[in-house]
Order: C-alpha cells, then sequence, then structure tokens
C-alpha cells in the first residue's frame, strides 16, 4: 500500500536539490553549501550519488525520517550544469519522477543571513542568486527553499568573488555544526512540514 505524504497530500516523493557547482575547485566554496548538505543527507539515508540517465544531475534516491509511515520518499539531487543552469536539471527530475512543485526544495547559500543562521519558506524572489533565478524561470517561484546564511562580503570585495571563495578558518570552525542543522531542518521540513520545521529552525 502506498503511503500518502501528509505534508503535501500526494504520494509523489520530494525533490531535494542541494545548489552548487561541480568539480573540485568549487567544493569548498560558500556557494558550494547547498552541496555540502545535500552530501550530508546521502550519507544519513546510506545513498551514493550517481548520475542520472534522465539529467544533468548526480542524483540518490531514498527514505528520509524515522523507520515507519512518518518517512518520506526523496530524491536528492546535485545538479552538475553549473550554478546559473540549475533550472534544466531540476526540470528534467521534476517531469521523470512527476513531482509536484510544491515537493521540491532548494538548498543554497543566502547573502542576506548572516552566517549559519538558516531561514525556511516557501515561494519568493531570488535575491540575485543566479541558481535560484534558473530554477524560477524553469518552474516558477513556489518551491521551498533552505536558505543558508553566509554574510555579506567585506569591505568592497565583489559578491562573485565572496560567493566563489572558501569558506574562511574561522568559518570552519563551525560549519561542520552548520551544515549537520541546515540537514535536520530539511529532514524536518519533508517529514514535518514547514509550519513547524519553520519553528524549529527558522533562528
Amino acid at each position: 500500500m502506498t503511503t500518502t505524504d501528509a505534508t503535501t497530500g500526494t504520494n509523489a516523493p520530494w525533490l531535494i536539490v542541494g545548489l552548487g557547482n561541480p568539480g573540485p575547485g568549487y567544493a569548498a566554496n560558500r556557494h558550494n553549501v547547498g552541496f555540502m548538505v545535500a552530501d550530508l543527507l546521502a550519507d544519513r539515508i546510506g545513498g551514493t550519488f550517481k548520475r542520472g540517465q534522465k539529467a544533468q544531475a548526480q542524483i540518490v534516491e531514498g527514505r528520509l525520517g524515522s523507520p515507519g509511515p512518518g518517512s518520506r520518499r526523496v530524491v536528492l539531487a546535485k545538479p552538475m550544469s553549473y550554478m546559473n543552469l540549475s533550472g534544466g536539471p531540476v526540470t528534467a527530475l521534476r517531469d521523470f519522477y512527476k513531482i509536484p512543485v510544491a515537493n521540491i526544495v532548494a538548498v543554497h547559500d543566502e547573502l542576506d543571513i548572516d552566517y549559519g543562521v538558516l531561514r525556511l519558506k516557501i515561494g519568493g524572489g531570488d535575491n540575485g542568486h543566479n541558481g535560484l533565478k534558473s530554477i524560477t524561470k524553469s518552474l516558477g517561484p513556489e518551491y521551498h527553499r533552505v536558505r543558508f546564511g553566509i554574510g555579506r562580503p567585506p569591505g568592497r570585495m565583489p559578491v562573485a568573488d565572496f560567493v566563489l571563495k572558501d569558506f574562511s578558518g574561522a568559518e570552519r570552525k563551525e560549519l561542520d555544526y552548520f551544515v549537520d542543522r541546515a540537514a535536520d531542518a530539511v529532514e524536518a521540513l519533508v517529514t514535518e512540514g514547514l509550519e513547524r520545521a519553520q519553528s524549529t529552525y527558522n533562528s
């Protein structure tokens, strides 16, 4: 028997998209924190990212949440198209798995939030984030976002330089904790619903 997802009223899986750029040169960048969260979620479900057959993305399929009716079927994805073309792979995965937009979660870095602070929401603008801009162009704005604060660049450093730099030494001391908390927030979102997840993780 198929269990209906109580958070959305649908039997479709959730598509959780960690945003970032492919390749080792970008791996530790601030802009790649979405990939970091996706990697941790893959570890939690005991999966390994593999190249998807139907999209330019690496994917893992599994379940999040405690075993039983409260768990949720998920597809974790890391687009391999580079950030500003993320919408193509996300749309291909949406179509292949027949996932409603309301079951899509984008995990991404956010300049206008202090480092490590989380904000969960559904819909809204892209705030200049090229990954969100591409997804919204393809799907419209009504998908979930888990926004991971990275703060603003110091002084007059251009935003593009700041997001494509690695986290600082001081930031890295707390990075594992914040990534773990962001993964917890994603799990709460898909298993408990947005409102309860916001009450716990929107600090």
